[in-house]
């Protein structure tokens, strides 16, 4: 297949919503339509042990949520298509707000009953500012919710959303029947059997048709033309274009626990995705059929395989062709580097590839050297930009709780906080470590880790630090960086790159500073440089 033919068979998205929506079953779903899996695992039956295929890790198995984007590849109709399952929980945004920047597409997920939540809003509102293309799932209509209408100018206002129904559903909860496809037109008759893999569909093209009476019932026939003789009358007719440069965006209903609307959704997305996109580096615009291989790392994620302590940093490809054993330039580095065993993902299962195209993830073994951020190319010295780093907003001190282990305790700290899952700053007066995290839950997650994963205990210890914010001086002789090197001591500490940090115990205490020092900047966040 040419290399032009394999870009256009590509489609890379990620799965956003609110916790609890039902991202990791739908994606589960998406995975059993496409043939990848043979059975689905509930994420939260205690009674099926098989846990969801893209929650991997044990402590997301243990707690029913994602704490960590995973990537899964399949085939579907000869569509080869990439998802990107990301943490819905807020204390875990960070990571999906970095994987935002490595797909073309996004299935937006709401819950029936909840509607529009905090979480979604600020996600939608990331790939808003991106235009990212957006497709919206309501999913759980088997359950008692809000009605269809009320949901649909929720999206609009609490969103600022433009949406256009694809599919319509008979009923609600007890009284849920079934879909109208608008899409396909026919309708999809709901048997409410999960145990089934697959929905069986009773397909009905004509709605005028006495059949549809027959099925559902003459109540739900006639309330279904009214609602989709609404539906025609108040929203636009779907535009691929405006889909496609994030003006519209369409909406599909469905259950993905029963597998329900699941097929219609991932035809429709088939169809209508987009293919890999331009990418704008901070140089200039590339394109993704252009003949050299440029590529980002968006995620790095330590233990893959806890027997063998490796680590994986996640590559997009933007352009050209990936080759394994071929030599690259890391550009932050300015050092040509090769991959002998570069991974396609499948959750936690890899395989080694020989040859990848734009639009694709691959795992490269990572060392140490990458960074979130760091850009590959064939020789071109490009920066790829829009990899956000945040501020901590909580901050820890963290001690080894057993002595003995201090060497594991170290390791393993040093590899997690490279995965970008939280910062670690080393105190200047006396050598302790501080923790910085977005979220408080991270603690959680790095403590259960270091003890699973590492074989090291730690606890923590409450600091008061308001920012961490990055030291820039205009002149490191100058009398005035002397003195506050002294007078701010106490506050101050390295991060994992060696660089300055200073810790404000408050916004007064920053402010002072920052008059005080006039020619010291302060930087909230470590990418100035």
């Amino acid at each position: 297949m040419s290399f032009k033919s394999e870009i256009n068979r590509r489609r890379t998205f990620g799965i956003i919503s609110h916790p609890d929506a039902g991202k990791t079953t739908l994606t589960e779903k998406l995975l059993l339509f496409g043939g990848a899996i043979q059975e689905a695992g509930a994420v939260k039956s205690n009674k099926i042990k098989k846990g969801a295929t893209s929650d991997f890790m044990e402590i997301e198995r243990q707690r029913g949520i994602s704490v960590a984007t995973s990537v899964l590849a399949f085939e579907y109709n000869g569509i080869k298509i990439n998802i990107l399952d990301t943490p819905g929980h807020k204390d875990f945004a960070e990571d999906t707000f970095r994987t935002l920047t490595a797909v073309d597409s996004v299935i937006v997920v709401i819950d029936v009953a909840k509607g529009v939540e905090e979480q979604t809003e600020k996600l939608v509102e990331v790939c808003r500012m991106r235009n990212i293309p957006m497709i919206v799932f309501i999913n759980k209509m088997d359950r008692e919710g809000k009605d269809a209408f009320d949901l649909l100018d929720e999206v609009e206002q609490k969103l600022g959303l433009k949406v256009v129904p694809l599919s319509f559903p008979i009923g609600m909860g007890y009284d849920f029947k079934g879909i109208y496809n608008i899409w396909e037109k026919n309708v999809n008759l709901f048997s409410g059997d999960s145990r089934k893999d697959i929905e069986e569909t009773i397909e009905i093209s004509d709605l005028a048709s006495p059949e549809l009476d027959k099925i559902v019932g003459e109540k739900a026939a006639n309330t279904l033309r009214e609602e989709i003789e609404l539906v025609d009358g108040i929203y636009p007719q779907f535009n691929k274009e405006e889909y496609l440069q994030g003006q519209v965006q369409p909406v599909f209903f469905g259950s993905a626990l029963n597998n329900f609307g699941v097929r219609e959704l991932l035809d429709c997305f088939v169809d209508i995705a987009p293919k890999p996109r331009a990418k704008q580096s901070e140089e200039r615009l590339v394109q993704p059929d252009e003949d050299k291989f440029s590529g980002f790392v968006f995620k790095i994620h330590a233990n893959m395989d806890p027997n063998h302590r490796n680590r994986l940093a996640f590559v997009k490809i933007v352009s050209g062709e990936f080759k394994r054993n071929a030599p690259y330039l890391h550009v932050r580095s300015n050092k040509k580097v090769k991959f002998s065993s570069p991974n396609a993902f499948f959750a936690e299962k890899k395989e080694i590839v020989d040859i990848s195209y734009p639009g694709d993830i691959v795992g490269l073994q990572d060392t140490g050297s990458f960074k979130i951020g760091d850009t590959l190319t064939e020789g071109e010295v490009i920066h790829y930009k829009g990899v956000p780093s945040f501020s901590p907003e909580h901050f820890r001190y963290i001690n080894n709780a057993d002595p003995l282990k201090s060497k594991q305790l170290n390791k393993g700290i040093d590899q997690l906080m490279d995965e970008g899952v939280a910062q670690l700053f080393t105190l200047e007066l006396n050598g302790r470590k501080v923790i910085g995290t977005v979220g408080a839950l991270q603690y959680e997650v790095i403590q259960y880790r270091l003890e699973h994963e590492y074989g090291a205990k730690c606890t923590y210890e409450n600091l008061n630090v308001f920012k961490a914010c990055w030291v820039e001086p205009k002149d490191k002789k100058s009398d005035e960086f002397k003195e506050f090197l002294r007078v701010k001591q106490r506050f101050l500490a390295k991060d994992k790159r060696n660089q300055l940090v200073f810790l404000a115990d408050s916004q007064f205490s920053l402010q002072m500073t920052e008059q005080k020092y006039p020619n010291i900047k302060f930087h909230l966040t470590s990418e100035f440089d």
